[in-house]
């Protein structure tokens, strides 16, 4: 009896042995097929960040770049920031693709459809200049160099100029040492020429009413106190008249103050829009009708420092040039602040020539009327 009991509670054991391991499978984990489940499940998808609320850092960053390049003339120009942004302007265009290689990384749709918005903006100021815009023919060959004053073979950039087929030739930064040196190459090509300083003037054509041009380059009492003989050695300005087929051309040939990069006051600008301003009033004067600018502005035509002579000439670059005719440095230009301006011609065309011993490439256009 007592072994039949025993045996009794042990396999009774067994069985609530059993039992018990089956109540404690009943208690595991729910495996997602019951209706608990499905709303955890629910509740975890809707609590993942979808491709609306991912990259929100991203899509802040694509409507900052969009505005930036939409409201560029309203930055303040407080230690020359303006004329800073606005010189390198067309190259936030490099930051879409960057933005939009981390959206798609991220798989954010917010950040992509922001996007657009710098997109069509840069589209709206720089897609004219993709294409190109020139014509064949013209009346006129335009060349203008900053030649340098560092050019180590002055010559060699002379020649190179003739044998560009420019009819008037501008050159700016001619050093006293360097001067004969181009007078004499030039000679040949060009029987008319006028130098003024460190600006010149070299044409095929008849040159007359020759002057310097006062871009107030001496600021103060100390640099009004100069003597002609003493401002004319660093003149950077000069005006002359072209004698056409068709009728007299009013040419400006100016060299604007340079710009720096200086730790207390940012980009310094001060000269060159001292400069600018004065450029600006000269041309509001003249009484001829066709009239043309060749020169090192030291600023592209976006800037608003150059408001005053944009608003009376036009960029043959930007209405018959081929990109964007970046000029400066030559070695890996970045910014086309060498400048071929006009009013009261037509733009035929626009290109930048081979590099010489300066620092800057050469520009040229070609004009009709």
């Amino acid at each position: 009896m007592t072994q039949v009991d025993e045996a009794e509670t042990a396999e009774g054991g067994r069985r609530r042995g059993t039992g018990s391991r089956t109540r404690r499978s009943d208690i595991r984990p729910d495996t997602g097929t019951g209706s608990d489940s499905v709303v955890r499940r629910a509740i975890r998808v809707a609590c993942r960040p979808g491709p609306w609320k991912r990259g929100r850092v991203l899509a802040a960053l694509a409507v900052l770049l969009g505005l930036l390049m939409l409201l560029h003339a309203r930055i303040t120009d407080r230690a020359g920031l303006g004329s800073l942004v606005e010189s390198v302007l067309p190259w936030f265009g490099v930051f879409v693709p960057v933005l939009l290689a981390c959206a798609l990384w991220r798989r954010s749709a917010s950040a992509v459809v922001a996007l657009l918005l710098p997109v069509v903006v840069w589209l709206n100021l720089f897609g004219g200049l993709l294409g190109d815009r020139s014509h064949s023919g013209g009346d006129l060959t335009l060349v203008s160099h900053n030649v340098g004053a560092g050019n180590s073979d002055p010559a060699a950039t002379a020649r190179d100029l003739a044998a560009s087929g420019a009819d008037v030739l501008a050159l700016q930064e001619i050093t006293a040492q360097a001067r004969g040196t181009y007078e004499k190459a030039l000679a040949k090509a060009y029987p008319h020429h006028v130098v003024m300083g460190t600006v010149g003037l070299w044409s095929r054509l008849p040159l007359s009413d020759t002057r310097p041009v006062d871009i107030k380059q001496d600021a103060g009492p100390l640099g009004e106190s100069k003597p002609y003989e003493v401002k004319m050695i660093d003149n950077r300005a000069l005006r002359a008249t072209v004698a056409t087929a068709k009728g007299p051309l009013a040419v400006y040939v100016a060299h604007l103050g340079s710009v720096r990069v200086m730790p207390r006051k940012g980009f310094w600008t001060d000269s060159r829009d001292r400069n600018a301003d004065a450029l600006a009033e000269a041309l509001a004067a003249e009484r001829d009708r066709r009239v043309v600018l060749l020169g090192d502005l030291n600023g592209t035509v976006d800037d608003g420092a150059f408001a005053g002579i944009t608003s009376r000439l036009d960029s043959v670059q930007e209405l018959a040039g081929d990109g964007f005719g970046f000029s400066w440095p030559a070695a890996f230009p970045v910014a086309r602040i060498d400048q071929i301006l006009v009013r009261g011609v037509d733009s035929e065309s626009s290109w930048v020539l081979p590099a010489t011993g300066s620092d800057h490439l050469p520009v040229a256009a070609g004009i009709s009327w």
